[in-house]
């Protein structure tokens, strides 16, 4: 929106809108119309991007519907069994879900990307053997790379659980342990934090 009142839909994200947004660094400008110039960018990476000749321009625009994307594939996240594999493939919502128990709650093991599982395919038959393949068919938070990007905490006299990633500063979920109740938001300035291993 450009004047608070008038709202319109972002335009799906693209590989190579993702390609080119992970190549800025900086804020945004608040203009869905500024154009970025690439200025730190190495040879392999100038190689990939002008490939036609002419140098790529990127919009805010743009850049924005590619960090969103980037966000949601990195900490999109879900509690353990919210959602549910069928035997044929699909993946939908557990309407048996009645939340976590609050032991369960505060482990980064029950809680799950939303995104194509990597880690997954990954494991041994032996380290799948102990996965429930309707619920576990996720990757978990507790394998994420670097250990300890993620913060657990209890709020409200311990009746809501509280995740932060360290990673993309800004984003929240919660949890609302024995209730359906749960979510992320992400109030950030859509900057990675490249830092955090030095940090940890």
């Amino acid at each position: 929106s450009l004047n608070c009142v008038e709202w319109s839909l972002l335009p799906p994200a693209t590989e190579e809108m993702v390609a080119q947004a992970e190549q800025l660094k900086g804020r945004f400008q608040g203009d869905p119309s500024f154009e970025y110039e690439y200025t730190e960018i190495n040879a392999e990476d100038a190689e990939r991007l002008f490939e036609d000749g002419k140098e790529p321009m990127i919009k805010e625009e743009s850049r924005l519907v590619a960090t969103i994307e980037q966000i949601d594939r990195a900490v999109g996240i879900i509690p353990r069994g919210a959602f549910l594999k069928t035997p044929l493939g699909s993946v939908r919502e557990n309407r048996n879900f009645e939340g976590l128990s609050l032991t369960e709650a505060k482990k980064l093991s029950s809680y799950f990307h939303f995104t194509e599982p990597v880690n997954l395919k990954n494991k041994t038959l032996l380290e799948k053997a102990d996965l429930d393949p309707s619920t576990d068919f996720l990757d978990s938070l507790e394998h994420d790379i670097p250990q300890g990007s993620w913060t657990v905490q209890l709020e409200k006299g311990g009746t809501v659980v509280v995740l932060r990633s360290l990673l993309w500063l800004g984003l929240t979920f919660y949890h609302v342990p024995m209730t359906k109740q749960y979510g992320y938001v992400y109030f950030g300035t859509g900057e990675k934090n490249l830092d955090l291993p030095f940090m940890l």
